[in-house]
């Protein structure tokens, strides 16, 4: 079902209920839409993110969004239960994110996999995926997918479209002093209204016609063909370099590599696709095209595999994290598709390969739904793996105390984390348990270096024109948990005393672009409290000195006198002589 003239000839019966023409649907979306943005403005229109708020928001987002896809007369009680359900769903997974705070970490991973599940469950549903199951043609769920997003994206240009329009006849009414268009806009609520109504109402109409949809869709999988033969081409010359230097370019940029081989495996597998289309009859003839999809798809699978070394290069350097979780988790999905697609070539040859590769596609788009439910709901706790795998490269040795990320696990690993930090803090090794200490201790994140060993050093190596050995370990302190104010390097210096106790002035090296910075150490004080002085006056930071005078210029405290116009008790303008 892949054409839009094959879907009007010879759709099946289990499908053709979505090609009817239902003239009440753009009304029934349009206000459907408007009255679910409404809403979702009006609760989302406020200062604090209140979970039952943010849930409710995403229920009848997705509510609407699913039935404004499934929605068909014949079916009103079925695509109905199954917009609520999913409704429901993603409002639970985004309670979820929302009241968990600080105690889970990867929060927004859960519901990034909660909208990939929602964006299977869609055509699965409308192919009937639920009562057919294995059985179900390939050719009803490429169909869906592909005049979902035509749909969906035309739905989304003509709002932008009718925003447009509303401004300009605002600017129009404007000229004669009319200024209704605007007080309507600023008016509570508008704005969802507005937005969920023309979402609804083209979505509507755009789907009243999916057979002419059908036929707008075998230009873009044309569009989408002729771009697979130059990616193609790059895809496979990169794999050849790669191979021939041995991967030590590869290896040497951990830090990118595993997202962009992820993105180019996903770039083979759509436009493969394309070429492959629905079933062999309207597979492209033409023979550049079909070596094109069959080295895009061969590629899929030497990606994802150089993706997952890439990413254990960095475990094995930093160990396991939420994030590095997730992303091992992509990339297994990914690697099944490239190994599947490997299967359907081997198994295929040349005369039907595609063939396996379309129901490769159907079988692992259910399973990759329900592995994406699965994760979305808080049934494994990825911080909690994390942590105990960072402790265990601790206690093996694989990692020095002055190296382990303290900062990482109090901030990054959720409840899991912390309750690992205050174990370590009792621990039998004494370095340990003073680093996990002091690092329970700080009142905020630093940044930079992560790692104590790292920023103590830095901020030990720094040569401090202080005479008082208190203030210069306090001044110390500081930067070790600020290391990027002396990164690459910079120049500290006493400056007298004020009242409330000692001046120091913290420049940044020539070149970096963070701030100088005055630092009063109180008396007494564990650490510098950071301030600023301009006029007189303790503030957070004072600019506008030129870099060369940071570096080469004598820097002191000098006293001034002058005049100053007060409102009251409150100063009103700046001191003049």
């Amino acid at each position: 079902m892949g054409e839009g003239g094959d879907i009007a000839g010879e759709a099946p019966s289990h499908g053709d209920h979505y090609l009817e023409d239902y003239p009440e649907r753009p009304w029934l979306l349009a206000g459907l839409g408007g009255l679910a943005g409404l809403i979702i403005h009006l609760l989302l229109d406020v200062r604090q993110e209140v979970p039952w708020q943010a849930a409710t928001a995403a229920g009848l987002f997705f509510t609407f969004a699913a039935a404004s896809f499934v929605l068909t007369p014949r079916r009103w009680i079925e695509s109905a239960l199954f917009s609520i359900g999913l409704g429901v769903v993603m409002g639970g997974v985004a309670w979820l994110a929302i009241d968990s705070g600080d105690r889970v970490s990867g929060e927004e991973f859960g519901f990034a996999a909660g909208v990939f599940f929602s964006l299977l469950a869609v055509p699965l549903f409308q192919s009937d995926f639920h009562r057919r199951r294995w059985a179900t043609p390939y050719r009803e769920t490429h169909f869906h997918v592909w005049t979902d997003a035509v749909t969906a994206g035309g739905a989304l240009l003509f709002v932008l479209l009718s925003w447009l329009l509303l401004w300009l006849l605002h600017a129009l009414f404007s000229l004669i002093g009319i200024e209704v268009i605007e007080d309507l806009i600023d008016a509570d609520g508008f704005i969802g209204l507005f937005c969920g109504a023309t979402y609804g109402a083209a979505m509507g109409v755009l789907r009243n016609q999916l057979g002419i949809i059908g036929t707008l869709q075998r230009v873009v999988m044309l569009v989408f063909s002729l771009l697979a033969v130059p990616f193609a081409f790059a895809i496979l010359i990169f794999l050849v370099a790669l191979l021939l230097s041995g991967g030590t370019a590869l290896w040497e940029a951990t830090d990118s590599a595993t997202p962009i081989l992820l993105a180019c495996a996903l770039g083979c597998f759509v436009l493969a696709n394309a070429v492959v289309r629905d079933d062999d009859e309207s597979r492209s003839d033409n023979v550049v095209m079909q070596a094109a999809a069959l080295v895009l798809a061969f590629s899929i699978f030497p990606l994802t595999v150089f993706a997952a070394i890439s990413m254990g290069i960095r475990i094995d350097q930093y160990g396991l994290s939420p994030e590095r979780l997730w992303a091992l988790v992509a990339i297994m999905i990914a690697t099944a598709y490239g190994l599947a697609y490997w299967v359907g070539l081997a198994r295929g040859r040349l005369a039907g390969w595609s063939h396996y590769l379309r129901r490769a596609n159907l079988h692992l788009a259910a399973a990759s739904c329900v592995i994406a439910l699965l994760l979305a709901l808080p049934l494994v706790n990825f911080s909690a793996i994390s942590a105990r795998q960072q402790v265990a490269r601790l206690n093996a040795g694989e990692v020095t105390p002055e190296e382990f990320d303290f900062a990482a696990i109090r901030w990054d690993f959720g409840d899991a984390g912390r309750k690992v930090l205050d174990d370590l803090a009792e621990s039998d090794n004494a370095s340990v348990a003073e680093l996990a200490q002091a690092t329970l201790e700080m009142e905020s994140r630093p940044y930079g270096p992560r790692s104590i060993g790292q920023r103590d050093a830095m901020a030990q190596s720094i040569d401090m024109d202080i005479s008082d050995a208190a203030v210069e370990a306090a001044i110390r302190a500081y930067i070790r948990d600020q290391v990027y104010l002396c990164s690459p390097a910079c120049r500290v210096k006493e400056l007298g005393q004020i009242e409330r106790g000692t001046l120091v002035a913290l420049l940044p090296g020539e070149g970096y672009q963070v701030l100088p910075e005055l630092l009063l150490v109180e008396p007494g004080g564990e650490r510098a409290v950071k301030q600023r002085i301009t006029n007189g006056r303790l503030l957070d930071q004072f600019a506008d000195i030129d870099r060369t005078d940071e570096a080469d210029g004598e820097i002191e405290l000098r006293p001034f006198t002058g005049q100053q116009v007060f409102v009251g008790e409150r100063p009103a303008s700046q001191p003049f002589e």
